[in-house]
């Protein structure tokens, strides 16, 4: 009787590949695709980064420190870009202000307060708005009536003169010795109030189509608490939008609260942003000091327009329709 090699012979274990990393996974993603083939969305992704990163990093790399007055020197007021103070060794990439600040350092240390009053306003925004279209959408009813109603009402009124209102009377209640230190949460609150209803008005349309599915059916039947399945199931599948609307609102909330600072009736003047630093470059315009307005306007500008082409091209990577 002979051994069949066959039969004999040892079977291998089949060792399965190895599954993607997470950098592999986001490099071969249709997001990623999308991203990579869009050269205005490449262009707005390295500007609004610039952007951003230069105003975080402004403790440190700004020339000079425009709020500290040891620095400054009001002979050096006015004096025009690339150019050397007439009364320091200052050198003043961007030119110098009436007071002698330098423009550049003012522009980072502005686009600080901008950026965080506009994306605090927007997840403030986005938190109230995502609570109450859920509670609409799922509940249905008296409450989705009531919710509705008062979004119909807000959405009929320009959301500056909603921030403008809600401002006025939040620095009213608020006691005269409190109110500079107080202005910025002021603000941030007003601005986020002013424009909760998109973001509701988009997750009660989605929640009730997701209440009619089949998974939401089925939780309900196990007992699962309505709390828990709006927060574990219907709002995990209604981000999508709220993202899209969250980026998008990010740039109009910077708008609105250069809008506000311009006015006058936003941060106060020992904290100046974007909107401020072009409020007082306004009043020079004319005199020939133009640099004072036109440099922040420019950042002002470039930075609401490369968020809001971010949340554009997240609306069309988003929509399976477009694929």
């Amino acid at each position: 009787m002979t051994n069949d090699p066959m039969t004999t012979r040892q079977i291998e274990p089949v060792i399965p590949p190895r599954p993607p990393g997470l950098l592999r996974q986001a490099l071969d993603s249709d997001m990623f695709y999308s991203w990579r083939n869009s050269p205005v969305t490449i262009v707005a992704t390295f500007t609004a980064a610039a952007l951003i990163l230069v105003a975080l990093l402004a403790p440190w790399i700004a020339p000079y420190n425009p709020f500290n007055p040891a620095t400054l020197n009001l002979m050096d007021g006015f004096t025009p870009p690339m150019s050397e103070g007439a009364f320091s060794d200052n050198w003043f990439l961007m030119g110098a202000d009436h007071q002698g600040r330098d423009v550049f350092s003012t522009i980072m240390y502005g686009s600080r307060v901008s950026l965080f009053v506009g994306a605090m306003a927007t997840l403030f925004a986005m938190t109230l708005g995502v609570g109450l279209g859920l509670a609409s959408g799922y509940n249905g009813g008296t409450i989705d009536a009531v919710i509705m109603r008062i979004a119909d009402i807000q959405l009929s009124f320009p959301a500056i003169l909603i921030a403008l209102l809600i401002f006025g009377v939040a620095r009213g209640l608020i006691p005269p010795s409190q109110q500079e230190s107080m202005a910025i949460w002021v603000l941030i609150f007003a601005i986020g109030l002013s424009n909760w209803a998109q973001f509701a008005r988009t997750v009660r349309g989605a929640t009730m189509v997701e209440r009619q599915k089949d998974y939401v059916a089925a939780a309900r039947i196990m007992g699962v608490h309505p709390a828990l399945i709006l927060l574990r199931h219907i709002l995990p599948n209604v981000l999508g939008p709220v993202l899209v609307i969250g980026t998008i609102g990010l740039a109009l909330a910077i708008i609105e609260e250069a809008t506000l600072s311009f006015l006058g009736v936003g941060v106060p003047p020992t904290q100046p942003s974007l909107g401020t630093l072009i409020r007082i470059g306004q009043q020079y315009l004319f005199s020939g000091e133009w640099w004072i307005l036109f440099f922040p306007a420019v950042t002002l500008v470039l930075l609401a327009l490369s968020v809001n082409l971010l949340g554009d091209w997240l609306r069309d990577a988003l929509n399976p329709k477009l694929r």
